[in-house]
């Protein structure tokens, strides 16, 4: 019997460990990709976007797994959806001046 219970102690020192690590790392690592994919789900045209390489620009055509993107008056580039980063919203752009 003296095996079962160290047997026994064992496991109940190893599960909070493994509890404390699925709340702190995996949780939230998938949530995060959970929003990550409904934002890129949820891509259309004239949305003003940044992708991971910091290019940023407005969103001109949604494919299947590709977007196109309009970063300048003649300039357009095509990026897989992955490889967006984030949304941004126009109204709470930052105001330009120019001097």
């Amino acid at each position: 019997m003296p095996q079962q219970s160290g047997l026994t102690q064992m496991l109940f020192m190893y599960v909070p460990i493994i509890l404390i690590f699925y709340f702190l790392i995996i949780r939230p690592q998938r949530q995060q990709q959970k929003k990550t994919k409904e934002m890129l789900d949820n891509l259309k045209k004239n949305d003003e976007i940044i992708t991971t390489s910091g290019i940023h620009g407005t969103v001109a055509i949604v494919k299947e797994k590709t977007v196109v993107v309009r970063v300048d008056e003649g300039c357009r580039l095509e990026f897989d959806r992955e490889s967006i980063a984030s949304v941004t919203n126009s109204e709470s752009k930052p105001v330009e001046v120019v001097k």
